[in-house]
């Protein structure tokens, strides 16, 4: 390999969900020196994902026990990984990239692979971000254990809405399900399997525009009617909410070309209209998000980043 500044590695991936972990296995097995990025244990989403059931060779497992796999495969083909917040992709003045982290480190390459995810929508109604942490949350992995008993509200029409709700079950005395259509755009399979659950109920065409509480937390959620715009209350003690997300493209320093809800495009090769920025998983414009399609785009772009760092002289 050629000589490297500082720092210097063939690829920095930024990100170590599924697809970050993916792109490090394999570019370890193509000898080139990668570090990974992530802010929290490897994983990613995987870390809050209770049971897996759609990732191939696998009928169930866990999140976490995935991840620990993922990452194991990766670090035994030498990938490094690194606890920390990256703040801000720049492309120097001499063509390489440097990766500035909240530690204030920076590490520089000649080709990033992004594969950073996104951060989840919020509602921005009142009271969302006063009882953030108190009865509002983003994560029913994360929080489900702390609602044992309670009636909870599920804000969403999505796979993860849906999932998240039937996970919520196991906790909770009463999950409802608030969508604001009349249609899940759900899987068929996880809307039957929720919708068949007893302790679910669902309350479509209507919206949440605000959340109420005293000082021990959430008491209640707002109901709107979409059609009549009668509203109530629904005493519930936790409001989780998954509205979508939002990717994270913003570390990017300058323009890449992205669609309209600010997915990043890219060639057949998972590279941006930046060259040398590869992007993989959920950053990405594509149909679906699944883990399947994280670890494909991952191991094109891997390869890719092979292949282009040859072509660039620079292995």
């Amino acid at each position: 390999m050629t000589d490297k500044a500082t720092n210097g590695y063939d690829v920095i991936i930024v990100g170590a969900g599924p697809a970050g972990l993916c792109a490090a296995m394999y570019a370890g097995r193509g000898m080139l020196k990668a570090l990974a990025i992530e802010r929290g244990a490897p994983g990613g989403e995987l870390l809050n994902t209770d049971l897996i059931e759609d990732y191939i060779g696998f009928e169930s497992i866990k999140g976490w026990e995935l991840a620990q796999k993922m990452a194991a495969h990766a670090q035994k083909f030498g990938a490094e990984i690194v606890t920390d917040t990256v703040e801000r992709i720049r492309k120097a003045d001499d063509g390489w990239f440097e990766v500035t982290t909240a530690r204030d480190a920076q590490f520089r390459a000649p080709v990033v692979i992004l594969t950073a995810g996104g951060t989840p929508l919020k509602l921005g109604v009142p009271g969302e971000r006063e009882y953030a942490g108190k009865g509002v949350s983003y994560c029913a992995v994360c929080d489900g254990a702390f609602f044992k008993g309670e009636r909870l509200a599920v804000v969403g029409g999505g796979d993860a809405a849906v999932e998240e709700a039937d996970y919520l079950t196991r906790y909770a005395s009463k999950v409802h399900i608030v969508h604001r259509r009349e249609e899940f755009r759900a899987s068929q399979l996880l809307q039957e399997r929720a919708f068949a659950n007893p302790k679910i109920e669902v309350i479509r065409n209507t919206i949440v525009p605000e959340i109420a509480g005293n000082e021990k937390g959430v008491t209640h959620a707002v109901l709107e009617d979409t059609s009549s715009g009668n509203r109530s209350n629904l005493d519930v003690g936790g409001v989780f909410i998954f509205a979508g997300f939002k990717p994270n493209t913003q570390l990017v320093d300058g323009h890449v070309d992205h669609d309209a809800g600010g997915y990043l495009i890219t060639d057949n090769r998972m590279m941006t209209s930046m060259a040398g920025l590869f992007a993989a998983g959920d950053v990405r414009s594509q149909v679906t998000r699944q883990i399947t399609t994280a670890v494909g785009d991952a191991t094109t772009a891997a390869i890719a980043v092979e292949k282009f760092l040859k072509a660039k002289g620079k292995k």
